[in-house]
C-alpha cells in the first residue's frame, strides 16, 4: 500500500450517508461566490510530505474550502491562518493555498483529518468518526519518518488517540504535549474563523505550536 493507492480508497468511499448528502449537497448549492467553482464533493485525502516528521490533523473539510477544493484546508480562511503559519515555520512553499494545483508544496510535514467529508454544521458523529478513522491510522503507517503529530482541536486530539490504539488518555489542551507510543501528540486550537478572530488562537501561539513539533520531530 502507498500514499497515492490510500488515497484513491479514500476518495471513493461512501460509508456514511449522512456526510455524502452533506457534501454534494454544498456543490449544489454553493454561496454565490463559489456558484461558478467546479466542487471536488468528494473525500479529501491528506497530502504533503512522504518523509513528513510533522503530521498535522484537523476535523474535517469544510464544506465551501476542501469539499470545494479537494484539499485539505485549501480555500477556506482556516486554511489562510494555518498555511500563513506553516510558511513562516519552513514547512510551506507559500503562505497561501487556493487550489490543489497553485504551486503549494510542503517539506516536513504531511496535513490531514480525521474525518474525510464535509459533515453538516462542521459536526460529525462519533460513528462517522470511528468510520473514518481507520484511514487515519494507516495514513500515519505509510508516513514512517513522523514523530510528532498536531492536533488542530479536541475532536482531532481524540481522533488520533483512537487512530493510535492507545490506552492512554492525555487531556487536550493548547500546547499540551504527549507522549504517544512513537510520536510526540502536541494539542493546538484548531484555526477556525471563531479562534482566530476572537484571539482565543493568534498567529504568535501557532507558531510556538509548529515550533515545539518542529523540535519533537
Amino acid at each position: 500500500m502507498s500514499l497515492a493507492l490510500l488515497a484513491n480508497e479514500v476518495t471513493a468511499c461512501a460509508r456514511c450517508p449522512r456526510l455524502v448528502r452533506c457534501r454534494e449537497r454544498a456543490a449544489r448549492e454553493p454561496p454565490r461566490r463559489f456558484a461558478r467553482d467546479a466542487y471536488w464533493a468528494r473525500p479529501v485525502a491528506g497530502f504533503g510530505d512522504p518523509d513528513a516528521r510533522v503530521v498535522l490533523v484537523g476535523l474535517a473539510p469544510a464544506a465551501n474550502g476542501a469539499n470545494r477544493t479537494g484539499r485539505m484546508f485549501t480555500g477556506d480562511r482556516s486554511g489562510d491562518f494555518l498555511f500563513a503559519a506553516l510558511h513562516r515555520a519552513g514547512f510551506a512553499s507559500r503562505a497561501t493555498s487556493t487550489a490543489r494545483d497553485d504551486g503549494l508544496a510542503l517539506a516536513g510535514a504531511y496535513v490531514t483529518s480525521v474525518v474525510r467529508c464535509a459533515p453538516p454544521g462542521n459536526k460529525p458523529t462519533p460513528r462517522e468518526r470511528d468510520r473514518c478513522v481507520a484511514f487515519l491510522a494507516r495514513e500515519l503507517a505509510l508516513l514512517p519518518h513522523a514523530r510528532a503529530i498536531v492536533a488542530l482541536g479536541g475532536f482531532a486530539w481524540t481522533g488520533v488517540l483512537r487512530a493510535l490504539a492507545t490506552r492512554d488518555r492525555p487531556r487536550f489542551a493548547h500546547g499540551a504535549i504527549a507522549q504517544v507510543g512513537t510520536y510526540a501528540l502536541v494539542g493546538c486550537y484548531h484555526p477556525s474563523q471563531l479562534n482566530t478572530f476572537t484571539g482565543r488562537l493568534t498567529a504568535s501561539m501557532i507558531d510556538e505550536v509548529l515550533a515545539r513539533a518542529a523540535r519533537a520531530g
